[in-house]
């Protein structure tokens, strides 16, 4: 009888099998965001959730592997992009902002993994102690750190979206809608707010027929979790600025001994 967790096909090793679920759940939540808002953060966030639980079943079942290292990457990059990119539509104001972040983030995990790659590493996580900062270290050595970095930053977005959906909601009733929600929600244009026409009103509306409880508890939400988000840009930056090192380094070493040898 076939079993996931004695198999050689690393195709098929359960840490992979559950980085397949986690695309098939980015892309049911991809689906369900501009209609149904908890659907989709929900599928959303289970997916997110996820994450960590595929490293725990490497460990458990002994199944780590370069595929299932780069599929996790890979999802993890196609997740939070996807979503910025559709909070860059809902929000226009604030597009070059999030392109900045898909842009760092793409980078910088792009470059950590090369690097890692073309020194032999064994995962991108595996950092040198010598050549990273004492956060890196912290970030990659430290699961319950990474946790809380990584989970903190997808919340902060997942709020993001949510205070999205209630200035809809606040269109809808003829409230005001301040951050300009553009083409990413559908309702919008229904509602008559305009696209990306912000005007002023107060930061907690006051519609009749919106509960603002719920509102607010997002704005509350994506405040807490924006010191974390900023620390999850600054390990980026410095993440980017590390590998770059490192592969101008290696540059050096082979510069060098290619002119070794001409001689």
């Amino acid at each position: 009888m076939f079993s996931p967790s004695k198999t050689d096909n690393v195709f098929l090793f359960v840490p992979n099998l559950i980085g397949y679920a986690r695309v098939l759940l980015m892309f049911a939540a991809l689906w369900y965001l501009p209609y149904h808002t908890y659907t989709a953060m929900a599928l959303y966030s289970i997916s997110c959730l996820l994450d960590a639980a595929d490293g725990q079943a490497a460990r458990y079942f002994g199944q780590t592997s370069r595929f299932g290292a780069v599929l996790d990457m890979v999802t993890d990059r196609s997740t939070t992009s996807c979503l910025l990119i559709y909070l860059a539509l809902a929000f226009p104001r604030f597009t070059l902002f999030f392109q900045t972040l898909l842009a760092l983030d793409l980078s910088a995990h792009y470059l950590q993994m090369y690097s890692s790659l073309v020194l032999g590493a064994g995962s991108h996580k595996n950092v040198d102690p010598k050549k990273t900062s004492w956060l890196l270290r912290q970030y990659y050595t430290n699961n319950k750190v990474l946790f809380v970095v990584c989970a903190g930053n997808e919340l902060f977005f997942i709020a993001l979206y949510l205070v999205g959906t209630w200035h809809v909601e606040i269109a809808k009733k003829g409230g005001l809608a301040m951050l300009g929600i553009g083409a990413g929600y559908p309702a919008v244009a229904a509602a008559g707010a305009g696209v990306g026409t912000p005007s002023g009103g107060a930061w907690i509306p006051n519609v009749e027929g919106v509960d603002t409880t719920s509102y607010v508890a997002c704005v509350a939400l994506a405040i807490a979790m924006f010191p974390v988000f900023a620390l999850k840009q600054v390990t980026n930056v410095i993440q980017l600025v590390g590998a770059s090192r490192n592969l101008a380094r290696l540059d050096k070493v082979t510069r060098a001994q290619a002119v070794g040898k001409s001689q």
